[in-house]
């Protein structure tokens, strides 16, 4: 399978798949003109991890997004649904959003997004290594 790394700007996260350990890291912030177009690489490239992957490996997602704009939101809330989907289709899959203790919205959007969706998700302060 193709890697997939992007490097992050100042408006765009950077985006990591540990291969060898089945881990998808995005960190930094996200706020890009068009999300949808950013991530749509991001959404094609865990539609064809999750379609080539054996259900009993464990799918690590690791957010760290300190600033989301409302086009991000939904692009994130589709990826964390597609994730929510293989979960309940019997996937193994955890997610890991790690926040700044001191910055109350960005803990508030990662509850929310916990709140709405059926999957293991754990909100991690910022202190712990990602």
């Amino acid at each position: 399978m193709k890697p997939l790394h992007i490097e992050p700007t100042s408006s765009t996260p950077g985006v990591l798949f540990e291969q060898a350990r089945h881990r998808l890291k995005i960190t930094g912030q996200s706020y890009p003109d068009d999300a949808f177009a950013f991530y749509e690489p991001v959404f094609q490239w865990l539609d064809e991890y999750l379609a080539g992957c054996e259900s009993s490996v464990l799918l690590e997602l690791y957010f760290q997004i300190p600033y989301i704009n409302a086009g991000s939101t939904r692009c994130i809330l589709l990826l964390l649904e597609k994730l929510a989907a293989a979960y309940r289709s019997g996937r193994q899959v955890a997610v890991q959003w790690y926040y700044d203790g001191e910055n109350n919205v960005a803990q508030e959007c990662a509850v929310n997004f916990r709140e709405d969706l059926e999957l293991p998700f754990r909100l991690i302060p910022l202190e712990q290594d990602v």
